[in-house]
């Protein structure tokens, strides 16, 4: 007997040496059914990846008995494992199928763990099971559907996992099913009607997954215990069946962040169980609010946020709902005024309101929610200030009225919400000084007061331990900044940019290691710039443009690796720039400096991996040639170095970078020709849209070859929009020659597009191909040495608004083509040697006047005072001109009017003799009788008519 109880034990450890699958061991009578866990738990402890805490390595032993394991809970009775608790022990490996080994377990808990895998179905004859709680893994595939075949399971949750497909109907074929909860996984179909059935079926959480489809209209005519319906966050649409009203006993009901229209079933009202309802971030109609949910008096939370819900909200609003917590109505379209009434809600802690049309004034009695810790009021039309009342919110944490067109001063009693943490009064029309006592406020971390009127000097106390973001841009404070902001030891930002603020930086500027983000643009700061400004390790945006300062940049600049936009343009800065600023190129996104007096090379090591967008250095003293080493900033957006001394040819390697939108070289010494063939194969500038290469000393012909290749400006279409637009991020102007005068652009839009060749040594004709550029809005090619006729082809560029030709050698006639340009404002050909009738068939050519034709000796007609040979004041226009969009045009290009008269003479005269030899004299006579007769009817007729008309 005792070589039995060995060999079967023998047996028991090659089998698990093997990886097999342990099921039906040995009967109680042959091995002890304790060891039978045991094994199996250390079977799934070799399963095991990684234990950081080492709690399965040091407790689950071999020598200790497996009911005095942590996570381990047995039975009284058997001494069998019924309990298996290790959540939360940062576990990482695979559900073991040894586990399904413990047949007695009847609760598994292994949340908050890093299990990956698929649950294996051995786990399915674990028959006495009531809960499991596998949520917050990694598990993947889909979810097995042998849940539903746990004939006692009364708990499934599986949520934060990555599951996906679809959720079987046969899930739910349990009987005693009372929750389940898969909510943030992959899972995505329909809801199954299945559950619907489950009749012991009390909590439902699937919300945060990719679900779609309709509610069932009798969704609660079999779950009539349902407590709690979390669905938030799917697909679902239709409208939410009245149905709903069934379900007495529900709590609890989430329905957000779906696609629910029509409008909300008033039936919800007579749930008078009803704790919280949140149905925002859905398409319900335009109506009111349903009067019947203001009656449940249990309400704790009420969500209806991002809707289109109308109407306003009824005066006795908080009479029914003493237990009112949480009001979230923003993101509609409610309006109207507050109601006083808000304070018999004496339990409020969060109110939101904003994004409405909500009107009047802040009621006061906001002040008496002594329980409020959040506050929610802007983007509304309110009239007044902000309630001094506000300030005996002691709990208060956020305080938020942003753009709701406030007026008046801060009211010092702000200063008493001592428990704050937020503060947003951004946006408004708000005046007067600013409270200092605000900054005394300990907990107070981020404070937006920005575009606002406040005026006076900033306080001396300026800072608080734990503030982190301080903005107060576009306001009118002077003065100094005071040093003590230097102190915040916890400042990531601020934001001082727009106001009238002079001085020096202050030197302790160094001592802020926390900074990442300073904003100190549009004042008037003087001096130089502090070298301790290279002492912060974390900043990666220094905007410091518009302002007085003088000196050199300093070198410790070059510290600041974490640096990603880097904006001194419009100082009066001298010296070189330090040549470290490409070796920051692999952070460095923007680099402006222009506007300054700056001197020397641009640096010349831009290495691979160069991550910079844009290259700002317009208007300084630069010189030498452009570095070629830019060709690895790949991702570059904008080079301008207008307005410098660089002497160079043409940067022909530039044509290949991928991103480049905007090109500027004006006014500098460039020479040479620009129509060389490229060596090449990739598209020339494909998203070009800015050129300017004017006031240099280019010379050769036009490039032909560039006109063809710019896909920038070809079939751009005016309603394309980008997802990240380069200029509505970063703060800098662009100026450009427009319509004849230098104007300042601040936004490059997607559809500006613009061609700048003027002021060189071009020669030879204007390709035709530039007529492939039908997004083109601004052009000018005045004062070179350009030759031949004008193209016709720029009648297809119909986008063209100005067009500069003038102070060059071109000839012929101005192509009747160019009336087609409907948006066509600024015309100049002065200065040329063009000749003909000027065309005026149609578009803006009767609206320019004698400056856009001036000096062309040859140009005659409206609106110059020589007139035209043929030209005696009665025809405008001439007929036989072809309309716009006729496909053969071109056909009857340089037929004039006389000619096509002399072909209908001569053809008359031969059809008359041909006529005498066919028909009889009298019948001639009669013919050209009545021929005759019907011309003088029509004369007489005319005649009549002008007479009358004169009459």
């Amino acid at each position: 007997m005792e070589n039995y109880y060995f060999f079967s034990a023998l047996a028991l450890l090659l089998l698990l040496n093997s990886n097999t699958t342990i099921l039906c061991l040995a009967t109680t009578y042959n091995i002890n059914s304790t060891n039978i866990d045991q094994i199996s738990l250390l079977a799934f402890k070799k399963t095991i990846t990684s234990d950081p805490y080492a709690i399965l390595a040091k407790n689950w032993s071999e020598n200790v008995s497996v009911c005095h394991w942590i996570g381990v809970t047995c039975g009284i009775k058997h001494q069998r494992v019924i309990s298996l608790n290790i959540s939360r022990f940062d576990l990482s490996g695979t559900m073991s199928p040894h586990l399904g080994n413990l047949t007695f377990l009847r609760y598994l808990d292994i949340r908050f763990n890093y299990f990956t895998g698929n649950i294996p179905s051995e786990l399915s004859h674990l028959y006495r099971l009531r809960e499991i709680h596998m949520g917050f893994n990694s598990f993947t595939g889909e979810i097995p559907s042998w849940f539903g075949a746990l004939p006692r399971l009364e708990l499934l949750s599986l949520r934060n996992n990555t599951f996906s497909g679809i959720i079987s109907p046969y899930l739910f074929n349990n009987s005693k099913l009372q929750t389940i909860s898969l909510s943030y996984n992959q899972l995505t179909g329909s809801i199954p009607y299945a559950l619907f059935n489950v009749s012991s079926i009390r909590d439902i959480r699937i919300m945060y997954n990719y679900l779609s489809g309709r509610l069932p209209s009798d969704i609660c005519n079999n779950i009539p215990n349902l407590n709690t319906l979390y669905l938030s966050g799917n697909q679902l649409e239709g409208q939410i069946p009245p149905n709903i009203r069934k379900c007495r006993d529900l709590e609890h009901l989430a329905l957000s962040v779906n696609h629910f229209n029509g409008k909300i079933p008033s039936e919800i009202g007579s749930l008078s169980m009803l704790t919280e309802l949140y149905l925002g971030y859905n398409d319900f109609v335009k109506g009111s609010i349903p009067k019947q949910i203001w009656n449940c008096s249990f309400l704790k939370s009420l969500g209806l946020s991002l809707n289109y819900l109308t109407g306003g909200l009824p005066s006795d609003i908080c009479n029914n709902l003493p237990n009112l917590k949480r009001l979230a109505l923003s993101g509609n379209q409610l309006e109207g005024q507050i109601p006083p009434n808000i304070r018999k809600c004496r339990d409020m802690e969060i109110l939101s309101l904003s994004i409405n049309h909500f009107n009047g004034k802040i009621p006061s009695e906001i002040g008496s929610l002594s329980m409020l810790r959040k506050l929610y009021l802007g983007l509304n039309d309110f009239k007044g200030g902000v309630p001094a009342e506000l300030g005996n919110l002691s709990r208060l944490e956020l305080l938020n009225i942003a753009n709701a067109s406030l007026t008046g001063p801060i009211p010092k009693q702000i200063g008493n919400c001592t428990s704050l943490e937020g503060l947003y009064l951004n946006d408004n029309y708000l005046t007067g000084p600013l409270p200092s006592n605000i900054f005394n406020i300990s907990s107070l971390s981020i404070i937006d007061l920005s575009n606002n009127s406040l005026s006076g000097r900033l306080p001396v106390d300026i800072c608080n331990h734990n503030l982190v973001w301080l903005s107060l841009r576009g306001n009118m404070f002077h003065g100094e900044i005071p040093s003590n902001v230097c102190r915040c030891s916890k400042l990531q930002g601020l934001n001082l940019s727009s106001n009238k603020l002079s001085g020096a930086l202050p030197r302790e500027i160094g001592n802020m290691t926390t900074l990442e983000r300073l904003y100190l643009s549009n004042n008037a700061l003087s001096g130089s710039i502090p070298p301790g400004i290279g002492n912060l390790p974390h900043v990666d945006i220094l905007i410091l443009h518009s302002n007085k300062l003088t000196g050199k940049i300093p070198s410790s600049i070059c510290n600041l690796t974490s640096l990603t936009y880097f904006h001194l343009s419009n100082n009066t800065l001298e010296g070189s720039i330090p040549e470290c600023f490409s070796n920051l190129s692999k952070s460095l996104t923007v680099l402006h400096l222009k506007q300054n007096n700056l001197s020397g090379f641009i640096p010349t090591t831009f290495t691979k991996g160069c991550l910079l967008e844009s290259l700002n250095l317009n208007g300084n003293k630069l010189e030498g040639a452009l570095p070629q080493s830019l060709v690895n900033c790949e991702r570059l957006q904008v080079l301008d170095i207008g307005n410098n001394r660089i002497r160079d040819k043409f940067p022909f390697w530039i044509e290949t970078l991928p991103e480049l939108r905007v090109l500027v070289l004006r006014s500098n010494i460039f020479n040479g020709t620009i129509s060389l063939p490229s060596k090449t194969k990739l598209p020339l500038f494909p998203k070009l849209q800015v050129f300017d290469i004017s006031r240099n000393a280019f010379s050769g012909s036009l490039p032909g070859a560039y006109f063809e290749s710019f896909r920038g400006m070809i079939n751009v279409k005016e309603t394309r929009t980008e997802t990240i637009n380069w200029f509505l991020y970063y703060e800098e102007t662009i100026v450009f020659v427009l319509k004849g005068m230098e104007l300042p652009i601040e936004r490059i839009l997607t559809t500006f597009t613009t061609i700048d060749l003027s002021q060189n040594k071009f020669s030879g004709s204007i390709p035709q191909s530039i007529g492939n550029l039908n997004s083109l809005r601004y052009l000018n090619l005045s004062h070179n040495s350009l030759t031949g006729n004008i193209p016709s082809s720029l009648g297809n560029v119909t986008a063209l608004e100005s067009l500069d030709l003038s102070s060059n050698k071109l000839i012929g006639q101005i192509p009747w083509q160019l009336t087609r340009l409907t948006f066509l404002s600024k015309l100049n050909l002065s200065m040329n040697d063009l000749v003909g009738q000027i065309p005026h068939s149609g578009g803006q050519f009767p609206t320019f006047d004698n400056s856009s034709y001036m000096e062309n000796s040859g140009l005659c007609g409206f609106p110059l005072t020589k007139k035209c040979k043929e030209d005696k004041s009665v025809q405008a226009s001439n007929p036989f001109l072809p309309q716009q969009g006729d496909d053969d045009s071109d056909i009857l290009d340089g037929f004039s009017w006389q000619v096509v008269l002399l072909g209908y003479g001569c053809g008359f005269i031969f059809g008359s003799i041909i006529g005498c030899f066919i028909f009889p004299y009298e019948r001639i006579k009669r013919i050209l009788g009545f021929f005759w007769g019907v011309h003088h009817k029509r004369k007489r007729s005319r005649r009549g008519n002008v007479v009358r008309r004169r009459t």
